[in-house]
């Protein structure tokens, strides 16, 4: 460390680069027209190192996975990018160049310090509709990019600080709802500028060597922290493995077999064993892949701040030859929602192994992906509606599952029921925790939510990219599996389970015609006879569980009054 950096203005600096990302998310909300980013936060901003594009910092309220495709995306336009001067803003949402799916936008922009590079703002946004062959853009069955959508290389959307309406009128003449997306690009840029005002304020009160020093110190930190994590796990490799329903297209489950070998201060990740690439959506490019181990490690050492130097003792082999290393033109609208969890899932299930007082068993593990499009006859216009909804937690060593919690890749959270309601011709008939679905165990799994929705006019297409629907979220140590996804169309009369189970793209609906879906339940966690039979009673009296499902996974016999029927039980037991 300089000998000018004392460790006070050091952690000043730390908190006050936070503190940037945090001011560009809260602006980036509040100034956003789609309600996937104003409501459900379904967005992240981060800045970036001016060389290679290394992390610096990240917004704490910003998705978690987003955390190395950023760092990979503006590694990428760096590296493509010419001439740059104050004022540019690069867009870019090409997945095989540091992406995710076509929906995630990324905004791009050099920040300069008394007409200097300084270092680089980033953000993305999911966007509600990017074109491609149904409304949303998670086309489950589709075979190529170009049915996804509309795919862009890093180009200058604002040239000198002016948008360029050539660029723009591209982009808007192939995604749908046009009219409404320029809120959410000026918000997206509003929110680049003002990270610039802030970081400006915080270099001119310390001094550009001074923040520089400081940048470098807390990546060298991390690194350490880092280290000392991975140390006291015991070394050696243990193997692991997830289920991906299906890629959409051929109804056969995809593998992700890891090995994760330990050794002295670093982590060696190897997926070589995984399933081929696929012909759906349900492949992962490998920026995705990347970033998924590093949220599942940052799950489990939440206490290491986030910047480049947190991944350096973190090492992913490139899994050339399987649906994780995504080249164009596989499809990937499913990679960054659901395939990155179950990434994220077999890192826990390796890490069960190796430290299983630290770990947990897998949560819901699904974003929950379903975009409903159409036109309102009320109103004349097109709209795109894109819902997300919650899950389970796995046990822990500490007690039961969280239910309804956010996804493993992310901070964002369900659009709140009203504002669907107002803004699209949809109503809710049910919207509920789903009793029962969490894993038996010592610490049981949380609930997944179950909700129904009813289209109240005119004709829509519905899709669908989730994810636990052929087996549920895994117990760990003993503990049984969650329950899993479940979808149920009702359309014309008929009600119906999708061939796919979770996937299904292009359902055309007309009014009153409805979709009920089963969020999955959390693992449980360890051997489900040593819980305490009074917490079992306690799940009784609220519902959550029925007196027979009690008896089934936990061997607990109740009374008639709900109360613990304790010799039975212990006979049920022996």
């Amino acid at each position: 460390m300089s000998t000018s950096l004392d460790p006070v203005t050091l952690a000043v600096i730390q908190n006050g680069l936070q503190q940037v990302c945090a001011e560009m998310d809260v602006a980036f909300s509040r100034s956003a027209f789609s309600p996937v980013i104003s409501e459900t936060y379904d967005r992240s901003d981060g800045i970036y190192h001016r060389d290679g594009g290394a992390l610096i910092a990240q917004g704490e309220d910003g998705l978690p996975v987003f955390v190395g495709t950023m760092q990979d995306c503006t590694a990428a336009v760096i590296e493509r990018a010419k001439k740059v001067e104050p004022g540019d803003v690069f867009i870019v949402n090409d997945p095989y160049l540091g992406g995710t799916h076509l929906m995630d936008v990324k905004f791009v922009k050099p920040f300069f310090y008394k007409g200097e590079l300084f270092c680089w703002l980033a953000n993305t946004g999911h966007w509600p509709d990017i074109g491609g062959a149904v409304p949303g853009g998670f086309s489950a069955s589709a075979t190529e990019s170009e049915q996804e959508g509309l795919r862009l290389p890093p180009v200058k959307l604002y040239k000198a600080g002016v948008l360029d309406d050539e660029i723009l009128s591209i982009i808007l003449s192939n995604i749908r709802i046009a009219d409404q997306r320029i809120g959410d690009i000026k918000a997206q840029a509003a929110a680049l500028t003002v990270g610039e005002r802030r970081l400006t304020g915080m270099l001119e009160r310390y001094g550009r060597d001074t923040v520089d020093d400081a940048i470098a110190e807390l990546r060298r930190r991390a690194a350490q922290q880092m280290r000392a994590k991975i140390a006291a796990i015991p070394d050696g490799s243990y193997d692991s493995e997830a289920v991906v329903d299906s890629d959409g297209v051929v109804d056969a489950p995809l593998f992700i077999r890891l090995t994760m070998t330990k050794q002295g201060e670093e982590l060696y990740f190897d997926f070589s064993r995984s399933s081929p690439p696929c012909e759906g959506p349900m492949n992962s490019v490998i920026a995705t892949t990347r970033s998924s181990v590093y949220l599942a490690i940052k799950h489990i050492f939440p206490d290491i701040p986030i910047n480049a130097g947190t991944f350096e003792p973190l090492h992913v082999a490139d899994p050339d030859g399987t649906f994780l290393y995504a080249r164009y033109p596989r499809p990937v609208s499913g990679c960054a929602a659901e395939v990155s969890q179950r990434i994220a899932e077999a890192v826990f299930a390796a890490m069960t192994k190796a430290v299983p007082d630290l770990l947990f068993a897998a949560p819901a593990g699904t974003s929950g992906n379903f975009s409903l499009g159409g036109l309102d006859p009320k109103t004349g216009r097109g709209f795109v509606c894109y819902l997300i909804s919650g899950g389970g937690y796995g046990g822990h060593m500490g007690g039961d599952g969280l239910s309804n919690g956010c996804s493993t890749i992310g901070i964002s959270k369900t659009t709140p029921i009203e504002v669907v309601e107002q803004r699209y011709p949809i109503l809710y008939e049910e919207y509920a925790l789903r009793e029962g679905s969490g894993g038996a165990g010592k610490s049981r799994g949380g609930f997944g939510v179950r909700y129904k929705v009813r289209l109240r006019r005119g004709k829509a297409r519905a899709s669908f990219v989730m994810d636990h629907g052929r087996v549920g979220p895994q117990g760990a140590l003993g503990g049984g599996d969650g329950a899993p996804n479940t979808v149920l169309v009702e359309r014309g009369g008929e009600t119906y389970t999708p061939l796919h189970l979770s996937k299904e793209q292009g359902i055309a609906i007309a009014e009153g015609d409805a979709i009920t879906v089963e969020t999955p339940g959390g693992g449980g966690y360890g051997d489900p006879r040593r819980r305490d039979p009074e917490r079992c009673a306690r799940d009784f009296r609220r519902s959550y569980y029925t007196a027979d499902q009690i008896r089934e996974r936990w061997g607990v016999v109740l009374a008639e009054d709900g109360s613990v029927d304790r010799a039975a039980t212990q006979a049920e037991r022996s």
